[in-house]
């Protein structure tokens, strides 16, 4: 390939695709961005006389940063072990939102937000289905169930043959299969804000109405702010959780905010946010509730008060 494939502004155009992936691939914001530099580290490591026999840039990228991906999710794990509590995923602010304070400004490169497409495949329920799975069978989901990779690419990331690849995401299916199909986006934003409305007025009639009966809460505090450390189990004991909450912080906001491409709830207190909850609705109830409380997963939500 010559000069126009590789040219600065055909790699960088890569960028936004490869943020997509390893965001879906790792469920934080941060190590997606990290991952993806790293990829294009090694890119402007290579030889000229290398980079131009490749034929396929935005291939090898792919290829480059889904190997990254797959290290980190191992090494995931094992990290996991030693944190604190439940871990979620970095939950994602409309790209509205999205807190640029910190950012380079309007000429400087974009924020990762700005780089996601909210879809079906970035919402917590999704993502929690994928943290079920092995390293490999997500990569090999991600990039064809959602990317549309064909199956000899994929086997390049994965070091497998693609029939072994097939069958790695054949296993993913499986697992989200399990997980019955989300309600609209209109009723479930119904849902939510009944609930804001009932835990606004810390009404727990109306919160355990608003729940299944065999609802569950997952937070996420990392060992740094306050959550429960095992799953809240039963819709009326999630409704007592809470309504606790709100008296333990006098003045608690809530705010209707979209996390990760669909309704939930910000609760900003004294001009900070502290937790991002997200919501899983079936038959007009609450099913499942994640609410990510620690700090370092909240950096995103800046413009709603979080102070860097």
């Amino acid at each position: 390939m010559g000069t126009v494939g590789t040219s600065t502004d055909a790699i960088a155009g890569e960028r936004r695709q490869l943020i997509n992936v390893a965001y879906r691939l790792l469920g934080s914001v941060t190590e997606a961005e990290d991952a993806v530099q790293d990829a294009y580290t090694r890119w402007y490591g290579l030889p000229r006389s290398r980079q131009e026999e490749i034929l396929s840039p935005g291939a090898w990228l792919t290829t480059v940063t889904g190997r990254i991906c797959l290290d980190l999710l191992g090494s995931a794990r094992a990290r996991r072990e030693r944190y604190v509590g439940a871990w979620l995923p970095e939950p994602l602010p409309d790209r509205t939102e999205w807190d640029r304070t910190g950012g380079a400004g309007p000429t400087g490169p974009a924020d990762p937000a700005d780089q996601i497409v909210l879809d079906e495949s970035v919402t917590m329920a999704f993502l929690v289905v994928l943290e079920s799975m092995t390293p490999a069978e997500r990569v090999a989901f991600v990039l064809h169930d959602v990317f549309r990779y064909p199956f000899a690419e994929i086997a390049d990331v994965l070091g497998r043959t693609p029939a072994a690849c097939k069958q790695l995401a054949a296993s993913a299916r499986r697992r989200v299969g399990a997980a019955a199909a989300p309600v609209a986006t209109a009723g479930r934003g119904d849902v939510v804000r009944h609930v804001k409305e009932a835990w606004e007025t810390k009404d727990i009639e109306a919160l355990v109405g608003l729940l299944n009966p065999a609802a569950v809460m997952t937070a996420d505090g990392g060992g740094m702010a306050g959550a429960a450390l095992r799953p809240v189990e039963g819709g009326a004991r999630i409704a007592q959780y809470m309504v606790a909450i709100a008296d333990k912080a006098p003045g608690l906001e809530l705010l209707e905010r979209s996390v990760n491409g669909v309704p939930g709830l910000v609760a900003r207190h004294a001009g900070v946010v502290v937790t991002v909850a997200s919501f899983e609705v079936r038959d007009g109830r609450v099913t499942r509730v994640w609410a990510v409380r620690n700090p370092q997963k909240l950096r995103p939500w800046g413009r709603e008060g979080y102070e860097l």
